[in-house]
């Protein structure tokens, strides 16, 4: 390994100069909405007296390489390769070089079109005769009917124009994602940009190798977008918030644009990624790129570093925070109290550009577009969980372990403040576990208020939520939810300690589904001990759920084991052992997960092939009076629980 860099000094304090703070989201996150860490901050920041702004470089760097300009500086690229690596094109740039012209003429009237600009465009779109068609249109034909007709009839009927043009617009999209992995940046991807340097890396090396190549096409203009937001609001404070690794590599390239513009401003880093996975860092390295790395809630770190800044606070006194003292990394945690959740003011989205954000259609099913499409304000009922008992679940970070709630009446006094602010009344509630008591309390205000909006979140499938509690919520906007069935298995869950059984989750997702609530399950394989056995009798309850209209949607997650989790921290009580990581060696980056021996031996990676083919098709209603062995390309064992199992549980006495 390099030898430690040549330290930099820690930023001089500002005795005499207000701080002026800009946070950045860095690509990428999501299209359709912001982030919301930049919003939270910000208005905290606000309520505090503090020059605060904000700017979405996610969306920036989106919007400028899905422009003209964007696409003629790829297609030059392109066409300025050896020849001999013109013949092994990708069909994706492929398609792009032969219909360039094309791709360069619609790509600005998409982008209004879904961005909500220029609806009337949805017609032309409709028909599929406007916009060039690459690799990812093949998706369409397995919805060809044996007459050759509509392929998306079935999806979207004689009248959903407006629907099934930003289908198309999306698989549009998609195929300019692929060039640009295929010609531009192998590891350039909408939501997840170079997520593979940074998930679970025990060392710096390689995001230091990939910082110290020369910048390609995307890298020189996120640059460019970089230094427009230094010189349009000249911070003394840049707040990068990095809520997955997928975002870490773009942050690094953002910083890195700053200290050599402006080596004076002071850079710190923070969000969801560094709370989990650079809770040990011992790498000064990272320090050449930003000053300071805080861990979990910011309020009381940010507070305490403007502070420092200020010359009011010596560095002996920062909370949860790293930094570089003479080449050596350093965190210091001068204990104080959190800043309650009911005191951290109302997010604002004030000066992100919410007409701009892309609303796409990706999957055609009426839940799971939620993540996607529309502009969703996203709040918090509280903070952590009530729950903290999930064995699979990073139950000892803040974010899951300190459950502090606020009242109803101050979230529907934030609520009606964003809608001012805003003019979206769409709500989507990013709590791990929204409880249940806030949420009929919060429900009970905004009917007393007369408030309407529409809103949807996560949730426990928990007994509380009875159908005239779903009603309820129901009436107060609720328009979907989603929570966590893990693995379908009364033995499995326990062993989760999820407290909850196959037949509760059945009942609670009905009574939501009777009342007019979409639902979501969110659904693990490869927990320990979990046998082919109960993946196939898993898969046959969630086949019911579908068939019975308990769930419209759901997701199979491959179970990670992490260093926080209680299967990290104790594994022989689940009966299985870790295997060291970085393979014994020193970690000095992230640290999050870990690989396992599990004595079953069960070949978990090639079950859930057809576990998500099977869910694939469930969800668009198909294959759910079939046998589930038919997902699977090699012989599973019959399922050993009943076909009507869940029929059976709906029919029951609640108990």
């Amino acid at each position: 390994m390099p030898s430690a860099p040549t330290p930099l000094p820690l930023p001089l304090p500002l005795p005499t100069t207000a701080p002026r703070v800009l946070s950045l989201i860095p690509p990428m996150t999501q299209l359709n909405t912001p982030y919301p860490s930049t919003a939270y901050l910000t208005g905290f920041l606000r309520s505090r007296g503090v020059h605060a702004v904000q700017a979405d470089l996610a969306l920036g760097l989106a919007l400028d390489l899905l422009s003209p300009g964007g696409l003629q500086a790829v297609l030059a690229q392109i066409e300025a390769e050896p020849s001999g690596q013109q013949a092994r094109r990708s069909a994706s740039v492929q398609a792009f070089v032969e219909q360039a012209p094309r791709y360069l003429a619609t790509i600005a009237p998409v982008i209004a079109f879904i961005q909500g600009r220029d609806s009337t465009l949805a017609h032309r779109i409709a028909s599929r005769a406007f916009l060039p068609e690459g690799p990812r249109f093949a998706s369409l034909d397995v919805f060809v009917d044996d007459e050759g007709g509509d392929p998306l009839a079935w999806a979207f009927g004689a009248l959903g124009v407006n629907d099934r043009a930003r289908h198309i617009a999306t698989l549009f999209l998609n195929d300019l994602a692929d060039v640009l992995r295929d010609a531009v940046d192998p590891r350039f991807e909408f939501v997840r940009y170079a997520e593979s340097l940074a998930l679970s890396q025990p060392t710096f090396e390689p995001l230091a190798q990939a910082l110290a190549a020369p910048l390609n096409l995307v890298d020189r203009r996120l640059q460019a977008l970089t230094l427009a937001a230094i010189e349009a609001h000249q911070p003394t404070l840049v707040l990068l918030s990095v809520p997955f690794p997928g975002a870490v590599y773009a942050a690094l390239r953002i910083a890195q644009t700053i200290k050599a513009a402006r080596p004076q401003t002071v850079i710190a880093l923070g969000g969801g990624y560094v709370n989990t996975e650079l809770r040990e860092l011992a790498e000064p390295r990272l320090f050449d790129f930003v000053d300071f790395i805080t861990l979990d809630a910011g309020e009381r770190p940010l507070l305490a570093l403007l502070d420092h800044l200020q010359g009011r606070r010596s560095a002996q006194r920062l909370v949860r925070t790293f930094h570089r003292v003479d080449g050596v990394v350093r965190y210091t945690n001068f204990v104080e109290p959190d800043v309650p959740f009911e005191d951290v003011g109302t997010p604002t989205w004030d000066g992100l550009p919410l007409d701009r954000y892309l609303s796409l259609l990706d999957m055609l099913n009426p839940m799971h577009r939620l993540w996607s499409d529309g502009r969703w304000n996203k709040l918090t009922v509280a903070h952590g969980c009530y729950w903290k008992q999930c064995s699979f679940c990073d139950v000892s970070l803040d974010y899951i372990a300190r459950y502090d709630a606020a009242t109803a009446e101050t979230l529907v006094d934030r609520i009606e403040a964003i809608v001012q602010e805003t003019g979206q009344t769409g709500f989507h509630f990013v709590d791990e576990a929204a409880p249940p008591k806030s949420l009929k309390a919060l429900a009970i205000e905004l009917q007393r208020r007369d408030v309407a909006i529409s809103w949807w979140g996560n949730i426990r499938f928990e007994k509380t939520y009875t159908p005239e509690l779903c009603l309820q919520l129901a009436d107060s906007g609720c328009i979907a939810i989603s929570g966590g069935l893990e693995v379908a298995s009364d033995r499995l869950l326990s062993l989760m300690k999820k407290g909850v059984s196959v037949d509760q989750v059945a009942r609670v997702t009905k009574g939501f589904a009777d009342a007019g609530i979409l639902v979501h399950a969110y659904l693990m394989y490869g927990f320990p001990t979990q046998t082919v056995q109960d993946t196939v009798d898993a898969l046959e309850l969630v086949r019911q759920l579908f068939a019975e209209g308990c769930i419209q949607s759901g997701f199979f997650h491959r179970f990670a084991c992490t260093v926080h989790s209680p299967v990290g921290l104790d594994p022989a009580a689940y009966g299985v052992s870790l295997l060291p990581l970085n393979g014994g060696q020193p970690v000095s980056f992230a640290k999050n997960d870990i690989g396992f021996i599990d004595p079953t031996g069960v070949d978990h990676d090639a079950l859930g092939v057809g576990l998500k083919k099977a869910i694939y098709n469930y969800m668009h209603g198909i294959g759910l009076d079939e046998d589930v062995r038919q997902w699977f390309d090699f012989p599973v064992p019959k399922p050993k629980v009943a076909r009507q199992r869940i029929a059976q549980a709906l029919a029951a006495p609640a108990r």
